[in-house]
């Protein structure tokens, strides 16, 4: 039987410059427009950018990883993704309330994305921490004139 004490698996840590080729693996495998390393690298130098990542405690590999812009009283997510090895794990929910911790720590008054209108096992787990749809932006993602959902999340 497991005890509290048992060291976690995987523990959400701040990216560090070293986890950049686990993430693009991620973000590659991930996505139909993956963003590029220099964007990746640039976000780690952005005073309001955070990249939090899933470590494998085991591994030290990255097993998934978040990242999201603290603005004012503002949490915005910009991406959550979880290796494709590791996924129905929990990991995005596991991220997602991180997230919402930080948000509450802050003293964000409001937490917000953008997420594929076809992305319905997203928009589920947004769903599931109260995020509300508020909007449609057409044509969002260039690459395939798809359009994004708008939600938010009104932190109490």
């Amino acid at each position: 039987m497991a005890t509290s004490d048992a060291p976690q698996p995987f523990h959400i840590v701040a990216m560090q410059g070293t986890d950049i080729d686990d993430v693009m693996e991620i973000e590659r495998l991930s996505f139909r427009a993956p963003w590029s390393r220099s964007v990746f690298l640039e976000e780690l130098g952005r005073q309001f950018a955070r990249v939090d990542v899933l470590r494998d405690a085991t591994s030290g590999h990255v097993a998934a990883f978040g990242n999201y812009w603290l603005v004012a009283d503002e949490l915005h997510i910009l991406n959550i993704a979880t290796h494709p090895q590791h996924r129905r794990a929990g990991h995005a929910t596991r991220l997602l309330a991180h997230m919402v911790e930080v948000a509450r720590d802050g003293a964000c008054r409001i937490m917000t994305l953008e997420v594929r209108r076809s992305n319905a096992v997203a928009q589920r787990l947004y769903a599931r921490f109260a995020f509300r749809a508020v909007g449609v932006r057409p044509n969002y993602y260039a690459e395939d004139q798809e359009d994004a959902i708008v939600m938010i999340l009104e932190m109490s």
